[in-house]
């Protein structure tokens, strides 16, 4: 796309992205304008505030505005950028993952939360470091939640998988981005069925999930960068959006030490039917965690003790 303008200060290209963006009713639009322009500068934030008056590259200003044309389209920024933050981290994102939101960050603490509790109860005090943790991330995308836990558990046994090659293939990279590939292990699976195999006895201190659980009546409803550019497979759960739920929490029964925690995000206006899911007599302290919106975000609960194969209440 043409320069709008010859002014290619960088407040001029700033003001500019704003406003196109702006009429293109993008969502967010001075944060996607900036991140745009950050992203086709190699700078950072203080830089491009402090030099307003910095005129840039002629190639720099056209590939700003190829950009802008991209995400005024439904290009979500972070493909146009290839990147997304959480936890402070910055993961490679693409088509073929699911881009991490803010919400999930709510997983992360709750489970380090969770298993603090867990070490007080048994009376060890020490900092929480996941020494003889287990613990895997079912579906993992972009490997976000795996690879948070890994840096914030330094010492545990930490798996990740996925139904989706792609995907996988994605939180290897991020994984190597991070200098943990010797520290997780990743594996193409449909939820724990990896696990499920004759002589796989993988018992885990921790599953964590974030699972597809938009309903695919929903579809046509969710804004364009999501229902065009994000994996299906990542995004709906369903007809109704619960589904996986019940079939990953049977499993979890199966998969979880006695004591052992699971920890899953919630889909909007599913806790009604996931909450039951978590029957009393194998799971306790079930607690539900709301995000900043006041929407039930995280649903969390301890396996109850098994003996001979029935759970002690």
């Amino acid at each position: 796309m043409t320069v709008i303008s010859t002014d290619r200060s960088v407040r001029s290209l700033l003001k500019q992205g704003i406003e196109q963006l702006r009429a293109t009713d993008v969502p967010s639009y001075t944060l996607a304008a900036e991140l745009l322009l950050l992203y086709v500068t190699s700078q950072n934030r203080t830089w491009l505030y402090s030099h307003p008056e910095e005129v840039l590259p002629e190639s720099v200003a056209e590939n700003y505005f190829a950009l802008l044309t991209r995400r005024g389209a439904g290009v979500p920024t972070q493909h146009l950028t290839g990147k997304q933050e959480f936890w402070g981290l910055e993961f490679e994102v693409n088509p073929d993952v699911l881009i991490p939101r803010p919400e999930t960050e709510h997983l992360i603490e709750v489970a380090l939360d969770r298993l603090a509790v867990r070490e007080i109860r048994a009376g060890r005090h020490q900092q929480l470091s996941g020494e003889n943790v287990m613990l895997v991330d079912i579906g993992t995308g972009s490997g976000c939640i795996a690879i948070t836990l890994a840096k914030e558990l330094p010492a545990a046994t930490v798996y990740a998988t996925d139904i989706s090659g792609s995907a996988l293939a994605v939180a290897l990279r991020n994984a190597a981005r991070h200098g943990l590939s010797n520290r997780i292990r990743f594996l193409q699976s449909n939820l724990l069925d990896a696990f499920s195999s004759p002589g796989a006895n993988t018992p885990f201190d921790l599953i964590i999930s974030n699972p597809p659980y938009v309903s695919l009546r929903e579809a046509e409803s969710l804004p364009i960068e999501v229902r065009r550019h994000e994996p299906q497979s990542a995004l709906f759960g369903g007809e109704e959006g619960y589904e996986l739920y019940g079939v990953l929490i049977p499993q979890a029964v199966r998969h979880l030490k006695s004591g052992g925690l699971l920890v899953l995000e919630l889909g909007y206006n599913s806790l009604p039917a996931v909450e039951p899911l978590l029957d009393r007599s194998e799971w306790s302290g079930v607690s539900v965690t709301k995000d900043l919106a006041g929407i039930p975000r995280v649903i969390s609960a301890e396996r109850l003790a098994v003996r001979d194969g029935r759970s002690l209440i």
